[in-house]
């Protein structure tokens, strides 16, 4: 069974869903995979039933109606647009934070759930994952899932220490401490 098939069964529809939405943003202009699905194309990948997206704002609006057409059900929130289908456990997030608008001109094109797409780089992604576990505001399980996305990444990455916060790093030994 290939990734996408387990995906589909999991969620319902949600590598149909994954390939209808890839299918729609593809129309509207530059866009790119962030967050858990992103972070899997770069390190061990671990499940998740989240796609978070950025989309150059414009495409966003001209993605609306079409998504809606689609089937998908839109909710606004302060720092996003969340889209689903019904029946499917596939939870879309589109990016409302301006910082990620830039993320889209720095991409990697990578396999995701069966469908070509383009991907964050791994700089963006660790800064948007910095961005995200710094965030007070969110739920404590969030940020635990981000911090442990950026361990990941620290440890197949390690020359990216840098530019991770003392108490990420701290916690992932150097290469040559292992």
């Amino acid at each position: 069974m290939t990734a996408s098939e387990i995906f589909e069964l999991v969620t319902g529809s949600g590598s149909s869903d994954f390939a209808l939405l890839v299918q729609i943003l593809n129309e509207h202009g530059p866009w790119c995979l962030i967050g858990g699905l992103a972070v899997n194309c770069y390190v061990e990948p671990v499940f998740t039933l989240d796609a978070d997206i950025v989309i150059v704002s414009d495409g966003l609006e001209a993605s609306r109606a079409q998504l809606t057409a689609a089937g998908f059900s839109l909710q606004e929130f302060p720092h996003s647009l969340n889209a689903t289908m019904p029946g499917s456990q596939l939870r879309i997030q589109f990016s409302l934070d301006p910082r990620y608008q830039e993320f889209v001109t720095n991409t990697e094109e990578r396999e995701v759930l069966g469908e070509r797409v383009p991907v964050a780089s791994l700089t963006n992604i660790v800064r948007g994952k910095i961005w995200a576990w710094s965030d007070q505001r969110r739920r404590p399980t969030k940020r635990k899932k981000d911090e442990l996305d950026l361990m990941r990444i620290l440890e197949s990455y390690p020359e990216l220490r840098g530019m991770m916060p003392p108490e990420i790093s701290e916690q992932v030994p150097q290469p040559s401490d292992m």
